[in-house]
């Protein structure tokens, strides 16, 4: 008797194209069409925004959010609802309060590997000493880098200093306390632990990332297990994904690699109308799948980028297609290719309700400079 072959060996995985997987993870991205959510539901839902600079975030939520005003993300920071911490890819992110007290153990095993780059400067250094000094210092008293840098020394004056508060933000969940990170206020760096901060213990390190999965899934998928890798900086989460497999839908991208979804997750089609979109520089739209050409084009590879400066970017149709600056009076739009007339208008048009948002007090014209050949 032959047994039956079940679907999974015996159909094989759909292919899905470039621009099915571009118009999938815009709309999961909240930039297919605007969201009604919260500032802070959207920065949950998108798993934190990268935010090495101040301004990045409210750009990136003004592209994806409905009546969006900088106030929205200012207004829960001061009030403690999302914090600007040390995640992924050892970056500073914009998360919800909750998320700092999850991500940040779940990411823990990439900050002690980040340390190996500095253990000469940690000769002799104690790193289980210098994170309760560290802990303690900046729980007494919040303290800029510097400050505490000046307080290590004390115990270690041998250590390399920069080493030193490396090793600090390495082994601490360390948030940076307002008004750093407010709209429109300015102020240095000064840390303070994410459980002093927020009034509460971190999770415990959880013991699988498996939720983590989902919920990334959700945020950029369909995703290979590099993808996943890429975005978190982290390693070996292949047996999670093994783990999942039941409850995940599998695809094929157009190179052979398998691609997760969640079963109910949006796939619109191919087809489906991409307005123009104007995005911060480090948008993790750009930087959270080892595979970027769902958004990327290969010829316009390494556009968005000079060296470690990355430059705030246009798409048009889903994909990267020019850059973006503010001058001192214009909107500057610098495109990689010709545009139609069409599309011309259209992110004139994007370009002009984007600057009502972030800066109504402002008159700006809206030039389109000379075509990034």
């Amino acid at each position: 008797m032959t047994r039956k072959r079940s679907a999974t060996t015996s159909n094989p995985a759909a292919v899905l194209g470039t621009r099915a997987l571009n118009r999938a993870t815009l709309e999961r991205q909240l930039l297919l069409r605007r969201s009604p959510m919260s500032a802070v539901d959207a920065v949950g839902h998108l798993l934190g925004l990268q935010a090495q600079n101040v301004k990045p975030p409210y750009y990136a939520l003004a592209a994806r959010l409905d009546g969006f005003t900088p106030e929205a993300l200012s207004r829960p920071m001061a009030d403690r609802e999302v914090v600007r911490i040390v995640t992924m890819r050892s970056t500073i992110h914009t998360h919800t309060a909750q998320d700092a007290l999850t991500l940040r153990p779940l990411v823990q095993p990439a900050r002690d590997r980040e340390l190996t780059q500095f253990r000469q400067g940690l000769t002799g250094v104690d790193l289980d000493r210098l994170a309760a000094l560290a802990r303690d210092l900046v729980e007494a008293e919040p303290r800029t880098m510097k400050q505490l840098r000046q307080e290590l020394l004390k115990e270690w004056p041998d250590a390399d200093p920069g080493a030193l508060a490396v090793a600090a933000r390495c082994k601490l969940p360390l948030v940076q306390i307002p008004p750093r990170g407010l709209w429109g206020r300015s102020g240095q760096v000064t840390l303070t632990t994410a459980e002093h901060w927020l009034g509460r213990p971190a999770e415990p390190s959880p013991t699988t990332p498996d939720e983590t999965v989902l919920r990334y899934l959700a945020a950029f998928g369909p995703a290979s297990v590099k993808d996943m890798q890429t975005w978190a900086g982290l390693t070996r989460l292949r047996e999670a994904f093994e783990r999942l497999r039941p409850r995940l839908l599998t695809f094929r991208d157009e190179s052979g690699t398998e691609l997760f979804d969640l079963p109910d997750a949006p796939r619109p089609h191919p087809g489906t109308p991409a307005p123009p979109r104007f995005l911060p520089e480090y948008d993790n739209l750009l930087l959270s799948h080892a595979d970027r050409t769902r958004v990327v084009p290969p010829e316009f590879r390494g556009r968005g980028w000079q060296g470690n400066t990355a430059y705030r970017t246009l798409l048009v149709d889903g994909f990267l297609a020019g850059l973006w600056r503010l001058d001192e009076d214009a909107l500057v739009i610098e495109p990689f290719g010709r545009l139609g007339s069409g599309q011309r208008e259209e992110v004139a048009a994007e370009g002009e309700r984007m600057l009502k948002v972030m800066h109504p007090q402002t008159a700006y014209d809206i030039r389109f400079g000379t075509v990034r050949g």
